[in-house]
This record gives structure tokens, C-alpha cells and sequence, in this order.
């Protein structure tokens, strides 16, 4: 006679009530459904890629979808194969979604135009809402949160409005200007200042909208959030990180005005035209990463997994 062990016999427990399963058959609906949504929108996405390749401060659009989709890929393994439905989700990212391409069409048909950074603005925030209410409607709860980071991430697909951008900049022409004129100070340098114009011996420098160095403070801040998303398990401290991008674009700004400055008064008043002036922002960019470095090695060697109870040597 042959004994059959008990576990075998036994029925997997059966899912909590009220928690419907995820068919397998969702996740391929879900890619028909994604690309179906790409194809009505393309034309949109195809302005918004073109819009992005002739702008210098919106290039980085171009390389957001592939940094999410290769973030979603590393994601694969750990991806559920059966998840518990979010569909409880779904309508309100499609409500918005809907509402503002409604909102576009009725500004063009009322002769009310958006300026072309807001209309690329909207439309790419109501392909994004309708993107996310498609994938709360196939999709399960356990892979939403899963590629909850990668998906965030396709939020930088939207350009910014043209009041976020006129804002950003006057707020980092102010800051940088308040740092370069206390950096002057520090050093020495004679110096008056009125609003964003500093007079010192020889020369007159103005911190103008095109030296706010918006540009390289967002691309700072994508760096901040991948390496915050890499190397750190925290939430507080992937906030901590992602909000040292203030002081770090301040302190960066700051000290390319200080540095032209000096150089202007030691070297001569020919340096406001020179290529540390003109093209110096990539070096400026790169001695940012220093003090950003720095930081994320003191927030990782804190952040590092606790140990597990009984893997200590009993007899230590």
C-alpha cells in the first residue's frame, strides 16, 4: 500500500474574496491596447519627439521613453504572473485623460490656440493619464507597484508649461545671483549690486534668463532620481537626494558668475566672451556631480540592509 503525503493532496488556498485574479490574457491585452493608444497619438508624439530634437532645453524628452521602458525590463522577473485587478483605478486617469484632449480641441476650435510648449504640454499629459488608465485597467496592483518608478519616470515626457518654465528660471537667476554676489563678497572683489546686475572694477555682469542654467538643473535632476533609484532603498532618502538639487544648481550657477567675474577683473574684461563663458556649461555641470557624489555615498552607506536575526556567530 502506498501513502500519498498529505501536501499533496491538499487545494491551494483559494484567493481573498473580493480580490478578483489577473488572467494572464490581460497583459497581452494590455499591449494591444497601449499600442492602439500610441498609433491614435501619433501624430502628437511625432511633434513632441520633432519639437524636443530642435530644442535645447527639452532634448532630454527624447531619452526618457527608453530609460523607462529599460527600467520596466529590469522589472520583468519580479513581475507577478497573477495580480490582483486595479481596475478600481482606471476611471479617473481616463476621465482626465479625455477631459483634456476635450480642453484642446475646444481652446483650437474657439480661436483660442495654446502657444505650441502648452499645447505639447496638455496633449502629452492626456496621452500619459490615458496610458496609465489603460494600464490600471489591465494590469494588476502588484505589477503597478512593481513598475511604479518606471512609469513615474515618463512624466518627464511632458514639457514644461510656459508660467513652470518663466518661474524656474526667475527662481534660479535670483538664487544664482544671491550666491555669486556672496561669493564675490567672500572673496574680496569689489562689488555693488542692483537686482541681477553686479558691477565690479572694469566690467558690468547681469545674470540674464539664458544664464539661469535651467537646462543642466534638469538634467541634474534626472541624474539624481536614477542614481536615488539605484543605489538607495529609502524613501526618505531618495528625497533627500532629489531635493539637493536645489543648493547643488544654486551653488553650481552661482559659482560660474563668480568664476567669470574674477576672471574678468584679474584677466581682463575680454573673459565675458570667452569659451568658459559661452560653452563652460558642461564643466560647471560635471563639478556639480562632486559634492552629488559625495552626498549619495554618505545616504548609501547608511541605507545598507540590516542584518538578519541568527546569522551572528553565537560563540563570538
Amino acid at each position: 500500500m502506498s501513502l500519498i503525503p498529505q501536501a499533496a493532496t491538499e487545494h491551494p488556498p483559494a484567493p481573498p474574496r473580493g480580490s478578483p485574479r489577473l488572467p494572464g490574457c490581460r497583459r497581452r491585452a494590455f499591449f494591444i491596447a497601449a499600442a492602439a493608444l500610441v498609433l491614435c497619438c501619433a501624430p502628437l508624439l511625432f511633434d513632441l519627439a520633432r519639437f524636443a530634437a530642435r530644442s535645447e532645453l527639452y532634448s532630454y524628452i527624447l531619452l526618457v521613453p527608453f530609460i523607462s521602458g529599460y527600467l520596466a525590463w529590469t522589472k520583468r522577473r519580479s513581475l507577478s504572473p497573477d495580480a490582483i485587478s486595479a481596475r478600481r483605478w482606471a476611471p479617473l486617469p481616463l476621465i482626465l485623460g479625455c477631459a483634456g484632449i476635450a480642453g484642446y480641441w475646444l481652446a483650437e476650435m474657439s480661436g483660442r490656440a495654446l502657444g505650441p510648449v502648452d499645447a505639447l504640454a496638455l496633449g502629452t499629459s492626456s496621452f500619459l493619464l490615458l496610458f496609465a488608465g489603460m494600464g490600471c485597467l489591465f494590469l494588476g496592483r502588484e505589477i503597478l507597484a512593481a513598475l511604479a518608478f518606471p512609469l513615474g519616470f515618463l512624466v518627464f515626457m511632458i514639457p514644461l508649461p510656459s508660467g513652470v518654465q518663466v518661474a524656474m528660471e526667475t527662481f534660479l537667476q535670483h538664487g544664482s545671483a544671491a550666491v555669486a554676489y556672496a561669493m564675490l563678497q567672500l572673496a574680496g572683489t569689489p562689488v555693488m549690486r542692483q537686482g541681477l546686475v553686479f558691477h565690479i572694477p572694469g566690467i558690468n555682469l547681469e545674470v540674464a534668463p539664458q544664464c539661469s542654467g535651467i537646462h543642466s538643473s534638469i538634467a541634474l535632476f534626472l541624474t539624481i532620481l536614477l542614481a536615488g533609484y539605484f543605489f538607495l532603498r529609502s524613501p526618505w532618502k531618495r528625497a533627500t537626494l532629489a531635493i539637493a538639487v536645489i543648493p547643488l544648481a544654486l551653488l553650481r550657477n552661482g559659482f560660474r558668475v563668480f568664476t567669470i567675474g574674477e576672471l574678468c577683473v584679474h584677466v581682463g574684461p575680454r573673459m565675458i566672451n570667452s569659451p568658459i563663458h559661452r560653452q563652460g556649461g558642461p564643466i560647471f555641470f560635471l563639478l556639480s556631480l562632486v559634492p552629488f557624489f559625495f552626498l549619495l555615498f554618505l545616504l548609501s552607506r547608511s541605507d545598507r540592509a540590516p542584518r538578519r536575526v541568527g546569522t551572528e556567530n553565537p560563540g563570538a
